[in-house]
């Protein structure tokens, strides 16, 4: 399973993903993102096919049996249809299928079994709206938004623990069956039980899901300990795509 990456260090978050059940080799490739800017000018660009054309077929040499963009908001950005295909691109580049965070979040809800979910996001608000529209074309009820107004990736990467927890409780809402925390510059691959505990409900985060995506589609998304809700559900083999 291969993951294109809009640049931010994912080393720590990747080990912690891949050493929790059932051996599975995660290539990483990071692709030129140009500006790292969450604006939805800068994030169109960053998803632009020509930029991850490149990643695909370097994940392609690999041996990559499926690939997933990892990257949340530089996929919904284009919408429902412009990330399918968006997916579609980097499928044929890569000879593999394909999706991204953005789809493996809708999937992800879908496996869960809810329908009502909240979005605690590091983006601005305009940003994490764009998000919303993307989980309410997926089928999803969005019972409330919150953005944080963060520009940077870079920014977002120097989180921890307590601001992540932090967040997850700011934005968890009563209606909600689950918190949603769209950013793969987040650091949560290690306390995702710990986000769980605190809010008393499922927790979804940009990595976790990506993970969870590659391996559905590689049929391989067996019960792994220590990441979440997600890995403990039902198969999601038959989800809409």
């Amino acid at each position: 399973m291969g993951r294109c990456h809009s640049g931010v260090s994912v080393s720590s978050r990747r080990s912690t993903l891949a050493r929790s059940g059932p051996p599975v080799r995660l290539p990483v490739i990071h692709t030129d993102i140009g500006e790292d800017a969450h604006r939805v000018d800068a994030l169109l660009e960053m998803g632009s096919a020509a930029r991850l054309a490149a990643g695909a077929r370097q994940l392609a040499d690999h041996g990559a049996q499926t690939v997933v963009w990892a990257c949340t908001s530089a996929s919904f950005v284009f919408g429902w249809h412009g990330a399918r295909q968006q997916v579609r691109e980097l499928s044929e580049e890569a000879g593999t299928p394909a999706s991204s965070t953005s789809f493996a979040f809708a999937h992800a809800v879908q496996a869960l079994g809810v329908r009502r979910v909240a979005v605690a996001a590091t983006y601005p608000e305009d940003v994490a709206e764009h998000f919303t529209t993307f989980l309410k074309d997926s089928g999803a009820e969005v019972v409330s938004t919150r953005g944080s107004g963060i520009i940077t990736a870079a920014e977002v990467g120097t989180w921890g623990r307590a601001e992540v927890l932090a967040l997850t409780r700011g934005g968890d809402h009563p209606q909600a069956e689950a918190v949603l925390l769209p950013d793969t510059a987040l650091h949560t691959a290690g306390y995702l039980t710990d986000l769980e505990v605190e809010i008393g409900k499922p927790v979804l985060t940009a990595n976790q899901v990506t993970v969870w995506e590659g391996l559905r589609l590689l049929g391989a998304d067996t019960p792994r300990a220590g990441l979440g809700t997600l890995f403990g559900a039902a198969s999601g083999k038959a989800l809409r795509q």
